[in-house]
């Protein structure tokens, strides 16, 4: 297991000042949502510092800072802009970036003006992004915990979380997602996807998605990992017009609902006893995909 070092405004201000004495004094600050992968702050007004949290993380940086200044221009939103790379250094002992400050606020449903629209606005971006070139892009990986890639990756880890669910979920219903998710395979092309389309990284500004951030899971291949925030932000309405802006067929679907299966069970069955609230949401997810597939199926 990784030793997690302690990351905080002490360590980025001391960080910054040693690598980027032009920013020393600039106020280092936490930013209101932080995330779990990586540790986000404030450098002044106009900058964030971002540090990965643990080992497998820090993968990202490099990627990060070769391909997003590509995809940026291509895209009809802004992305993270990154500014600069810092190197390991004391107690800190992985890469990390200073980024650009984008405006906005994570896109927690009571900040959207209307989630139909946010769903349209959403769809639209993930088709732009699937349409650039994917031409030498990152490959599914550990760099990325094999998004983008087959679910039989995980497929061990989902059926020992539904044996561990017993009594507490649906696992027949649940071993059905998962069996149709793994029978249908991902056969076309290689594309751009984003890895974790999630309300912590979608900004709202006026109550319109303004900016798509958190690249590090992103590569290129299937998909459909991105189709996940179907079941985890939208329902009804809203995940109907997700669904009808995006050129995914019912394979891709089903592997959607897999991909959003397997990180719920891992939840549920991992928290069960020590997190209760991240459980519920997570148990609320499954009922959705569960749900979800009976009545495509039917």
């Amino acid at each position: 297991m990784d030793s997690k070092p302690s990351i905080d405004t002490a360590l980025v201000s001391r960080l910054i000042a040693t690598q980027f004495p032009r920013w020393k004094n600039l106020a280092v600050r936490p930013v209101e949502f932080g995330g779990w992968d990586n540790r986000t702050f404030h450098l002044g007004d106009e900058m964030t510092v971002r540090l990965p949290s643990a080992a497998a993380y820090s993968l990202q940086v490099e990627k990060e800072h070769r391909w997003l200044p590509r995809l940026a221009p291509l895209l009809p939103l802004p992305i993270p802009v990154p500014l600069a790379m810092g190197v390991p250094a004391g107690t800190y002992p992985w890469p990390w970036s200073v980024y650009r400050w984008i405006e906005g606020e994570t896109a927690k449903r009571e900040r959207v003006a209307g989630l139909s629209q946010f769903a349209t606005d959403l769809a639209a971006f993930l088709v732009a992004l699937q349409r650039i070139d994917a031409t030498g892009g990152p490959a599914p990986g550990q760099h990325n915990f094999f998004r983008g890639g087959s679910l039989s990756v995980y497929d061990g880890e989902a059926r020992h979380a539904i044996a561990a669910l017993d009594g507490k979920i649906d696992t027949d219903a649940a071993s059905a997602v998962w069996e149709a998710a793994l029978a249908a395979p991902w056969h076309g092309a290689p594309v751009w996807f984003h890895g974790d389309v999630s309300w912590g990284n979608l900004l709202v500004g006026q109550g319109r998605l303004s900016a798509v951030i958190d690249f590090g899971t992103s590569g290129v291949g299937d998909p459909a990992c991105d189709l996940a925030v179907a079941w985890t932000l939208f329902e009804g309405k809203s995940r109907e017009a997700f669904r009808a802006d995006l050129p995914a067929d019912e394979a891709m679907w089903a592997r959607g609902r897999g991909w959003t299966l397997w990180k719920a069970l891992i939840t549920v069955a991992g928290q069960i006893d020590v997190n209760p609230v991240e459980v519920e949401k997570s148990r609320h997810v499954i009922d959705e995909v569960l749900a979800d597939h009976a009545q495509r199926v039917t």
